[in-house]
Order: structure tokens, then sequence, then C-alpha cells
């Protein structure tokens, strides 16, 4: 198998993508409060890693196509559900009696189910949502880059955003907090995060075009180019395999 640059790359992005996605889902239980001048926002520890997951998607669009994108978000969302599967195991098996004694200065089941089992909510939660907007955000993005013939990069990295962005939040917020917190806090928490992550995608595109400079001169990558059918009409052709030794 050949690891040339393209594969490398593609290894690291959905290796990235996944790790975020699962470590975002985890911490999404913590909430936190951000002072955007005279506004208040409440937002999930999640949020810390969305400029990760929002980079990652649209490089991974840019240079791969959506079908690529499409496929890093099914093993996304199959690793969170493995991770969802282990974290319900591992709250459900017994605690060793050493942990309930009095002089123990470990982490006891108060603590840690308080953590892990509260976060499995927060995980579905996300999963639903995240798949939902995944798709929602790849649609978007190739939509406007076929409409803006491969050009406009700032445009359908930001529109993709603020449309599957919207989505994502309205879901994963009424799915993580429903009947645990107040209705009003929910719509409080849903239009401070979507605010701030409009914020973060608009500040991040300079980021955007230094990542697809790197990539493209830097690797020597070049980024799919969308012919009328919404298809990349300029994948590099596959490495043929040298064919097996012929025994003497």
């Amino acid at each position: 198998m050949n690891l040339d640059r393209r594969i490398q790359l593609f290894v690291v992005l959905a290796a990235v993508f996944v790790t975020s996605l699962v470590a975002g889902d985890i911490i999404g239980v913590k909430l936190f409060e951000v002072h955007l001048g005279p506004v208040l926002a409440v937002m999930s520890a999640g949020m810390l890693l969305f400029p990760v997951t929002f980079l990652l998607t649209d490089i991974l669009n840019e240079f791969y196509g959506k079908r690529v994108a499409r496929f890093v978000t099914w093993v996304g969302f199959f690793m969170a559900i493995f991770t969802f599967v282990f974290i319900t195991v591992a709250v459900r098996v017994p605690w060793a009696p050493m942990t309930e004694a009095a002089g123990y200065s470990g982490t006891v089941a108060g603590s840690f189910n308080n953590v892990f089992a509260g976060s499995q909510r927060i995980l579905m939660a996300s999963i639903v949502a995240y798949l939902v907007g995944q798709f929602a955000d790849i649609a978007v993005f190739n939509l406007i880059k076929r409409a803006t013939q491969n050009r406009m990069l700032w445009l359908r990295a930001t529109g993709s955003t603020v449309v599957s962005q919207l989505i994502d939040t309205v879901v994963v917020q009424y799915l993580a907090w429903t009947g645990v917190l107040p209705q009003k806090v929910i719509i409080q928490i849903i239009l401070t995060s979507y605010a701030v992550k409009l914020l973060v995608a608009v500040g991040l595109t300079p980021l955007i075009y230094l990542g697809h400079t790197f990539v493209e001169r830097k690797l020597g990558i070049a980024p799919v180019v969308l012919g009328e059918d919404g298809e990349p009409v300029n994948l590099p052709a596959p490495v043929a395999e040298a064919p097996p030794a012929r025994a003497a």
C-alpha cells in the first residue's frame, strides 16, 4: 500500500475529527459562562472542540469531496455509539468493595457516575444532532461550492456552518436538557451557543484559508473541483499495485 500524502492527510484529519467528536460529547456535560458584552452566554464545554470539527469538516469537503466527508461522518457516528456502549457498561460494572472504605482516596462511585452516567444523555443527544448537522453541513457546503463554480471559499465555509449549526444546536440542547433545565434556560443556551458558533465561524475564516494554502502549497494536494453534476472531476487516479512476483 502506498501511503502518499493525500492518504496520510486523510488519516490524520479523520483521526483528529473522531477524537474531537467523542471528547466533545464526553465533556459536554459541563456548562460554563462567557460574557459577550451585556449578554451572558451559557454553553456546554463541548463547544471548546467546535472550532476543530468545523475546520476539519471544511478541509475534508474541500480536498476530498462530499462522499469522503460523509464516510468520515459515519465513522464518527459509529465511534460515538461505540463510546456510548462502553461508558454504559463501565457505569454498570460493580465497584470493588475497597472503593467504599473510609480512607479510600481514589475515584468513588458517586463522582464517577455523576460524570459518566450523566454524560450518557448528553452523548446520545450529541450523536443525533451531530448526524443531522453534519449531513446538512456537507450538503450546503457542496451546494454553495457548485453554485459559485468552486470559488468563494469563505462563503461555502461560513454558509454551511450557519445552517448546520442552527440545526445541531437546537437538536442537541433540547434533547440534552428537556426535563433537566427550565425551558427559558434551554432557549437561552440555544441562542447564546448559536451566536458564539457564528462568531467563531467568522473568526475562523482566515484559518480556513491558511489551512487551505498549507495543504495545497506545502503538501501539494489540490482541492477537488466539482462538475455540473456536483461530483469531483479531478480526483487522483488510484495507484496501481505491482503484480505479485512469479516463482522461479
